[in-house]
């Protein structure tokens, strides 16, 4: 994804829009705390790593491509950069008061589970996590089962079979779907990811949700460098719906996208190794 990664389809548009307003709200360091250290996990080219540093962060930024890390810190030079996996973050223990780990990451992950008490790990007791990921209860599966129904018409490439076996599992279970350039992308319930946060010692304390009113229109219509002037403007209209249902707390039952703040509780951390050559 690296050579298009900035190339933000009208979709994305309203996704990072509405995250990094929350991202401004929730992260948003008192005085006093401006300068302590945040990371984003799964930084990409530095979209949220852009606003932590502007927050008054000490930011690092941890990917997996180093394409990505590279035009991250062309970005913003003035963060760390490191290549690593979110499943075995390179720091030490208790490391930072707040980790952003936004733009779906933790759903392209193979261990979900292990990356979240990773964050878990290295974030202080009382610290702020900011999560972002796909999410399995919007009308975008419907749109896929509908699109397989019809000869995948509008561009999912799931077949109809595997999306109503999709829809039909256990209300708590989410789900793993191979999407067309994007490869295997998990789809949490909120449920689930619930007991990976306890597990990893983090507390939900407020959930949002994107792309959910947006969702009258099917998602691969809007994943292209241009709208028509009549679905352009449908869009627009539903976007500015879509924010303002997001502040009701309702959106996140029927969104695309969920978005969680949790704070890592009391416990004491149990003492990990440090990877080798990772930073104090």
């Amino acid at each position: 994804m690296a050579a298009g990664y900035e190339e933000l389809e009208p979709w994305y548009e309203h996704l990072y829009a509405r995250l990094h307003a929350i991202l401004r709200e929730v992260l948003a360091p008192l005085p006093a705390q401006r300068g302590g250290r945040a990371l984003d996990a799964g930084c990409g080219t530095g979209f949220q790593a852009r606003v932590l540093h502007e927050l008054g962060y000490a930011t690092h930024g941890v990917d997996v491509s180093p394409e990505l890390l590279a035009a991250a810190a062309r970005r913003l030079p003035g963060a760390v950069f490191m290549r690593g996996s979110i499943e075995e973050l390179p720091y030490a223990d208790a490391s930072f008061e707040t980790v952003s780990c936004c733009g779906s990451v933790l759903s392209f992950v193979g261990k979900p589970a292990r990356a979240l008490a990773e964050i878990g790990r290295v974030l202080r007791p009382g610290g702020l996590l900011l999560l972002e990921c796909e999410h399995k209860w919007s009308l975008d599966l419907s749109w896929a089962l509908l699109s397989g129904l019809s000869g995948d018409a509008l561009g999912y490439g799931i077949p109809a079979r595997r999306a109503w076996r999709h829809l039909t599992q256990p209300a708590r279970d989410g789900f793993v779907a191979e999407y067309p350039g994007y490869g295997s992308l998990r789809f949490f319930t909120l449920a689930e990811l619930d007991v990976m946060l306890a597990a990893a010692g983090i507390t939900r304390r407020r959930t949002w949700g994107i792309h959910a009113l947006t969702n009258v229109i099917p998602s691969t219509l809007l994943h292209r460098a241009r709208l028509g002037r009549g679905l352009a403007r449908l869009f627009a209209a539903l976007c500015s719906a879509d924010a303002a249902l997001a502040r009701t707390g309702l959106a996140w039952r029927f969104a695309n996208s969920l978005v969680v703040l949790g704070r890592r509780d009391g416990r004491p951390v149990v003492p990990t190794p440090s990877p080798p050559g990772s930073p104090s």
